[in-house]
């Protein structure tokens, strides 16, 4: 299925302010990439990292690379308050990263736990390679079609994930692959309506495409007791790091 980018903007706008102390696995996803990216290597003169949302991978690179220019994207213009108190000279630009057109061209594209949402990922891919300069990188974590394997269960509802190799094919048409990695994740809570208030604190509530009434979170709790033995929901980034192909 395929999200409106304003239903996106709304969701993640309402939970900005608990992002951080629920975004687990993007709070790690951040940190696998900065490094992995760090060696490939550390400089980089000018970077511009997309779906910035709160700073938890503008955190990372601020620390792990050394750079002369930074430009951060996101959907949403608040998350520009919360990178004021990482980054002292930045641009920020507020918009759709699938629409954007900066211009200059940078050294690295990097973005975390963004990629999924984008309506034609091969087309966008294609797009960010001329925003590359020679041998630039595109870095980003994505979910494969395993991602919230139990949510999917109980509902029918997914996005349009990719898997490793229908990355490959779209990448190898533009990039050279240098790093290609699943992850899992398993979180658990006490109760469903636990993971489901989860999922609204990082925003990808928006998977529903819709506001749930009482009776729909009444269902779904109902549905996963008799379907599960425990509550869980299973995260299954991938990572990738590419390389612009002339």
């Amino acid at each position: 299925m395929q999200i409106n980018p304003k239903t996106v903007k709304s969701h993640f706008e309402k939970s900005m302010d608990k992002y951080d102390e629920n975004a687990i696995v993007q709070k790690f996803l951040a940190e696998i990439l900065a490094e992995e990216i760090q060696t490939v290597k550390k400089d980089y003169c000018k970077i511009l990292e997309l779906g910035c949302g709160t700073g938890f991978l503008t955190k990372q690179l601020e620390q792990k690379l050394h750079f002369n220019s930074y430009t951060a994207n996101d959907l949403s213009a608040k998350s520009k308050k919360y990178l004021d108190k990482i980054l002292k000279n930045y641009t920020f630009i507020s918009g759709n990263a699938q629409k954007i057109s900066p211009h200059t061209t940078y050294d690295l594209i990097i973005s975390n736990a963004m990629f999924q949402w984008f309506k034609n990922l091969e087309d966008v891919t294609r797009k960010y390679k001329f925003l590359l300069n020679r041998e630039g990188i595109l870095a980003f974590t994505t979910f494969s079609p395993d991602n919230f394997a139990e949510f999917k269960t109980i509902t029918k509802l997914s996005l349009n994930y990719k898997s490793e190799d229908e990355l490959k094919k779209i990448l190898e048409k533009n990039y050279k692959i240098l790093k290609l990695q699943t992850y899992t994740k398993t979180l658990e809570f006490n109760t469903p309506l636990e993971l489901l208030y989860h999922m609204k604190n990082t925003g990808v509530n928006s998977l529903s495409g819709s506001h749930w009434a009482f009776s729909d979170v009444k269902d779904f709790c109902e549905k996963y007791k008799q379907t599960f033995d425990k509550v869980t929901l299973t995260y299954t980034p991938i990572l990738v790091i590419a390389q612009k192909l002339d």
